[in-house]
């Protein structure tokens, strides 16, 4: 029996596995997209869809427990490509776009086969499209027919017969270049 073992230990110590999600969070919020391995990107779609579910909270309390996962970027690192910080994008970007979602905020995709170790590899990244609605599996409700089009539909599938009759009889146009051919 499996009791209690819900996630993946990565085969990290729980302070390593901890601080790996907080790094990989941390660059899915500032690049919308990474590259990892399968199982990692599994179990860190769990932790970004937190996140995002804080985000759209934007409250103080929800902020500051974002400040405290991700980790701070520095705004006058020349290596950094982004402005600002993980949180600030999290909350006046990110979160923005997943107000009318309920959840499913990030997808995961398998990309390729690592050389190296032969491992897994997957893309994770927020979902772009927009709130479809939601189909509910039920047939909609037929409107009963009222007498007259009942017999509107009657009167068409009795002219439909002759009309098909009518073209059967009709040369085709292979059949009228073979009589030409003849003819001359």
């Amino acid at each position: 029996m499996r009791h209690q073992k819900a996630f993946r230990k990565l085969g990290r110590t729980p302070s390593h596995r901890k601080a790996l999600f907080r790094n990989l969070a941390t660059s899915l919020v500032l690049h919308d997209r990474i590259e990892t391995t399968l199982p990692k990107a599994k179990e860190l779609k769990r932790v970004a869809d937190k996140l995002v579910t804080l985000g759209k909270k934007n409250t103080l309390h929800a902020r500051r427990q974002a400040l405290g996962y991700l980790f701070e970027v520095k705004k006058h690192d020349p290596k950094s490509k982004t402005k600002g910080t993980a949180v600030h994008k999290l909350f006046t970007e990110i979160a923005p776009r997943f107000a009318e979602r309920n959840g499913g905020y990030t997808r995961v995709l398998r990309t390729r086969v690592r050389e190296g170790d032969k491992a897994q590899m997957a893309i994770i990244e927020f979902v772009s499209e927009e709130v479809k609605a939601k189909d509910t599996g039920r047939k909609k409700r037929r409107v009963k027919k009222t007498p007259e089009k009942k017999e509107a539909k009657v009167e068409a599938k009795a002219e439909a017969p002759e009309e098909k009759a009518a073209e059967a009889k009709k040369p085709t146009k292979k059949a009228e270049e073979k009589t030409e051919a003849k003819e001359s």
